[in-house]
C-alpha cells in the first residue's frame, strides 16, 4: 500500500499530477489546496498517499498538507462519500472550514459543495462531528495549526504514522530545532533528535 510519494513533478494540471519516483510514474489524484501549493514541473515534491483499490482499478490520492489526508479518510467513511467527492469537498471548502462546518452543523456551507446535497449534508454532521477531535483546524479563537516545511513535514508525518500524538511531535520537532538549526534540514537526523524527545 502507498502512503508517501517523493519525486518529480513530471506533469501537473488541475486534480491530477505524475511524480517520477525511482523511474515509475505514479499518476495522483489531487484537490485544489494541494494544486495550488504545488511547485513548479521539475522540482522535487513530497505527497501524502491515499490508495483507493476497488475491483477493477487502484488510485492515488495525494496531499501535501498530512492533516487534509487526515480528513479526506474520515469523509470517505461517510455513507454516499467517495473519494472523488471527498476530493471535492475539500475543494470547495478548506479542510478547517470544513471541519468547523461540521462540528457546528452548519449544513448550508456544506450543501455550497456541488454534489453535497441536504441530506448528505445532514450525514456529515452526524456521522462525523464528534469524530473530528484530534483534527487540528481553525477553531472559535481562530488558532491555525502549527505550519512546518521541508524535512520537518515528513519527520512530523512519519511520529504520527507511529502512533505519536501530532502537537507533541511538533513541539519535539521544534525543539530539535531549536537545539540545532543544521538538523532541520535532515530527514534521519531530525527524526532521530525528535524521537529522543518526544519520548
Amino acid at each position: 500500500m502507498i502512503a508517501h510519494l517523493r519525486g518529480k513533478l513530471i506533469a501537473k494540471q488541475p486534480g491530477q499530477v505524475i511524480v517520477e519516483c525511482s523511474g515509475v510514474g505514479y499518476d495522483v489524484a489531487i484537490g485544489v489546496p494541494t494544486f495550488t501549493a504545488l511547485p513548479a514541473e521539475g522540482a522535487e515534491v513530497a505527497l501524502h498517499i491515499h490508495t483507493q483499490v476497488s475491483e477493477d482499478s487502484i488510485a492515488l490520492f495525494g496531499f501535501l498538507d498530512f492533516e487534509e489526508k487526515r480528513l479526506f479518510e474520515r469523509l470517505i467513511t461517510v455513507s454516499g462519500v467517495g473519494p472523488k467527492l471527498a476530493v471535492k469537498m475539500l475543494s470547495g471548502l478548506s479542510p478547517e472550514r470544513t471541519v468547523a462546518a461540521i462540528r457546528a452543523q452548519d449544513h448550508a456551507s456544506l450543501t455550497r459543495i456541488p454534489g453535497v446535497g441536504k441530506k448528505l449534508a445532514e450525514r456529515l454532521v452526524v456521522e462525523l462531528k464528534d469524530k473530528l477531535d484530534d483534527l487540528i483546524a481553525a477553531g472559535p479563537e481562530g488558532t491555525q495549526k502549527t505550519q512546518l516545511g521541508g524535512a520537518a513535514e515528513d519527520v512530523l508525518s512519519a511520529l504520527v504514522n507511529l502512533g505519536y500524538q501530532r502537537a507533541a511531535a511538533v513541539k519535539a520537532i521544534e525543539t530539535a530545532v531549536e537545539r540545532d538549526k543544521a538538523v532541520g534540514e535532515d530527514f534521519d537526523g531530525l527524526f532521530r533528535a525528535a524521537l529522543k524527545l518526544i519520548r
